[in-house]
């Protein structure tokens, strides 16, 4: 059994996140890294402690690196001081360890993670754990005790699968020319488009997960794809947030936000805030030559079982 200590924003909703994921034996909330060893929750800005969430894990289940997978999953890394919409030094990001050989796996993480979002340092802290204090009991479980209280964190996104990059590498140039037909290394490569009404998947309606051609990393499911009527595979979001990387795309006269894939850094299309207003109000238009689909029965052979649960009944 081992532990870490991680601060992402108002610590009701990551507490709840973490105890539904499994190899996950116990959450608490507390304070963290402050000035001095004793706080309660109206000195946090006297006392600069960060409001924390201790889990502690079993490791034979679920790694420290899948935990940090989970945690930057929900948690904005470069927001500074806020996280959704709290604002304040107590609502500071944070991972502190209590174990020095911890040090080297956060670090690779953050690294990963810079990396893979390319956007600068991250605004993550990463010291050692001091000056933990238990929250007051009222806060410990709130949102198990109070099921519609405020929660800035989308704690459904833990019974999502991890989805780790490292598991879909980029394969090289020269295989994908030669992997890939012509319109698909125009897409996906080029940041060409398909036509519309003529490719593979525009109208599809089967069950099923779409992967990135490039690399086979989850991408979307077909429970979230909608007709749009534009001619392309139409999707109201990705399977997670992390699996998309966004471009801003002035060409053709146009100015639009390009989706490309997390691991392949394969150009997919755009995103508009058109779709459809009940789902989140966004429209994932994609093209068909950069997805490969996997039928519902082929998921788990396919190595996609464990998305099995999204689809829902049969």
């Amino acid at each position: 059994m081992k532990e870490i200590y991680l601060a992402g924003g108002c610590f009701w909703g990551l507490e709840e996140y973490f105890s539904q994921i499994e190899g996950v034996l116990e959450t608490r909330v507390g304070y963290a890294n402050g000035q001095v060893e004793t706080t309660s929750y109206q000195l946090l800005k006297q006392t600069d402690h960060a409001e924390t969430v201790l889990v502690r894990y079993e490791s034979e289940t679920i790694s420290l690196r899948e935990i940090l997978l989970y945690y930057f999953r929900v948690i904005d890394p470069f927001s500074i001081n806020q996280q959704g919409p709290d604002r304040g030094r107590q609502y500071r990001t944070g991972i502190y360890y209590v174990d020095e050989a911890d040090l080297a796996d956060i670090q690779t993480v953050m690294a990963d993670q810079e990396t893979l979002m390319g956007r600068g340092p991250l605004a993550v802290e990463v010291e050692a754990l001091r000056h933990f204090i238990n929250a007051e009991d009222y806060h410990q479980d709130y949102l198990k005790k109070n099921p519609g209280g405020y929660c800035h964190i989308d704690v459904s996104q833990s019974q999502i699968p991890l989805i780790d990059a490292k598991a879909y590498p980029k394969p090289s140039d020269e295989e994908l020319r030669a992997r890939l037909s012509p319109e698909e290394y125009a897409v996906t490569q080029e940041s060409a488009t398909e036509r519309p009404f003529s490719n593979a998947f525009w109208d599809s309606e089967e069950a099923g997960i779409y992967v990135d051609i490039t690399t086979g990393e989850p991408l979307f499911l077909s429970t979230d794809k909608f007709d749009s009527g534009c001619g392309w595979p139409s999707f109201t979001r990705p399977i997670s947030k992390e699996v998309a990387l966004y471009v801003q795309d002035l060409s053709h006269g146009m100015n639009r936000i390009e989706v490309r894939s997390r691991a392949g850094q394969a150009h997919l299309g755009h995103v508009f805030d058109d779709g459809p207003h009940d789902k989140g109000g966004l429209r994932y238009c994609i093209n068909s030559a950069a997805l490969r689909f996997i039928p519902r029965d082929q998921m788990a052979e396919a190595g996609y079982g464990g998305f099995l649960t999204l689809l829902g009944a049969e």
